[in-house]
């Protein structure tokens, strides 16, 4: 097979692997700071609820949550599966599981904040919603980046899971490829792209890290 062929079918994937990396990260960035909210929450319930989602999704394999939720259906209700709900049986997986692994970074960064901030902010006149938005959380941004940038760059090594259901993103192409050319040239472009894909999401967040170190 030539390489502009390859180089074709593989884009197709590399398509499907930008999407899904995009939509888990704009909903699971926001998704996980309400979810720590509820794990800072002082009612006892909705704190243990949000303890035992924050522990199934980080103690269980993503591999398994995905699965769960796209045969789910079938098997608990006898609900038919369809091929739309492929996608979006992938996109809830990956949502639902990052947003447990930012909950617990913005729970590390909001509770590291000093307690007099809070204290300065009510003698000034804001309240608490006013003192979260503008001291807080812009504080709080600023000290999870690097923890955040981890995340990211796992996501996108963490998109190859999504053939797990039939998804055809990058690497599950490169598979079939290499599968039927038997040889490696596929597997070494999909590494390629992952590796430069990784290379860009580190470049990019570094810069924002640099605007975001105001006093140096």
């Amino acid at each position: 097979m030539a390489i502009s062929v390859m180089l074709a079918k593989l884009s197709e994937g590399m398509v499907t692997t930008l999407f899904l990396f995009a939509v888990t990260l704009v909903f699971s960035l926001p998704l996980g700071l309400l979810v720590s909210f509820g794990r800072m929450s002082k009612n006892k319930l909705i704190q243990s609820i949000v303890k035992v989602y924050i522990s199934i999704m980080r103690g269980t394999p993503l591999m398994l949550q995905l699965m769960v939720i796209y045969f789910g259906p079938f098997y608990i209700f006898g609900i038919q599966i369809t091929s739309s709900w492929k996608n979006s049986a992938v996109a809830i997986g990956f949502i639902l599981n990052y947003a447990a692994y930012f909950a617990e970074i913005y729970r590390g960064g909001i509770e590291s904040m000093d307690p007099g901030q809070y204290e300065a902010a009510q003698i000034l006149g804001y309240n608490k919603v006013q003192t979260f938005l503008r001291i807080i959380l812009p504080q709080v941004m600023k000290r999870i980046l690097p923890s955040v940038t981890n995340e990211m760059i796992t996501l996108v090594k963490d998109t190859s899971l999504a053939f797990t259901i039939g998804i055809l993103e990058m690497f599950t192409v490169s598979k079939a490829l290499a599968s039927s050319q038997a040889n490696m040239i596929p597997y070494v472009f999909a590494g390629i792209f992952y590796y430069i894909f990784n290379f860009i999401v580190a470049f990019l967040m570094e810069k924002v890290e640099k605007k975001m170190n105001y006093y140096k």
